[in-house]
């Protein structure tokens, strides 16, 4: 999403929520050396990362990962994009990435936050190739409605839709139910983008100061390695597979058609989050 941020103190004053609590998205931003962010989420930010160190390490990674993801798949030909929970804009955004290849591409943010939805909207308002919907992802059908009636994205044509560190802030039932739904209705040619918080031997003995740090407004679920591969179900999976988003292959911010290079493998990080592309038979 492009243009100069709004200071997040006049969007408080349309949106009607509450800056005294932190907010995901916006500890997010925080990590990623963002602006639009309040105390209460850099306090959580703080405390988030004395119990992981690594972060604000991770954050930037899985932002490599989402503009490495669409070059790959802009770089395929696929003209049009899904991003569920798209969070707060932080250059490079899905359509600069993916028009880097495909000029015309189409993409439609979906969020639940009000905040987020009316941040996108000031920043996008002249653009029509681009929309952004407010919409809870936690209600697999309705995100599918809201996506057909807004009409920018036909699911009858190969598309790709992205789940970009956002399915560890849902119940598993929750995640299932919306990665299911996406999966059964896209046309074969499409791919599925998925980065997501993974349990291991390092982070769950921190579980509930990581769940603290965000308050209890946030549902955090991290899953197993085999749980975040379902979500794949029997798309076929772009090498390398699934795996950490620290290791993920990368050619730079939307360097589209050039040939992606491999990250050196970092060390085993506390905030485990897996990483993967997949592609839905023709």
């Amino acid at each position: 999403m492009t243009g100069d941020s709004a200071r997040p103190e006049e969007i408080a004053s349309a949106g009607g929520f509450d800056p005294s609590r932190p907010n995901a998205a916006r500890i997010y931003d925080y990590l990623l050396g963002g602006k639009d962010n309040f105390a209460a989420d850099r306090q959580a930010a703080a405390e988030l990362t004395r119990v992981l160190p690594d972060a604000a390490q991770v954050a930037r990674a899985n932002r490599d990962f989402l503009a490495a993801a669409v070059q790959y798949v802009a770089g395929c030909g696929i003209g049009q994009y899904v991003d569920i929970g798209a969070g707060l804009p932080t250059p490079p955004n899905v359509h600069q990435c993916a028009r880097a290849a495909v000029p015309g591409a189409r993409v439609a943010y979906m969020d639940n936050d009000s905040v987020v939805v009316a941040h996108a909207r000031a920043l996008l308002a002249t653009d029509d190739l681009v929309s952004v919907i407010r919409a809870d992802a936690r209600d697999d059908q309705a995100i599918l409605s809201a996506l057909e009636e807004d009409g920018l994205i036909d699911l009858a044509q190969p598309v790709c839709v992205l789940f970009v560190s956002m399915l560890h802030f849902m119940t598993a039932a929750e995640a299932d139910a919306v990665v299911a739904a996406f999966r059964e209705r896209v046309a074969p040619g499409s791919y599925l983008v998925i980065s997501a918080g993974v349990t291991t031997d390092r982070n769950i003995p921190v579980g509930d100061q990581i769940q603290a740090a965000y308050g209890e407004r946030t549902t955090l679920t991290g899953r197993p390695a085999a749980e975040i591969a379902a979500y794949f179900g029997d798309f076929d999976l772009v090498p390398p597979g699934i795996v950490p988003v620290t290791d993920w292959p990368f050619d730079g911010p939307c360097a589209a058609r050039r040939p992606m290079l491999r990250r050196v493998p970092a060390a085993p990080t506390k905030a485990g989050m897996l990483a993967g592309i997949g592609y839905k038979p023709r």
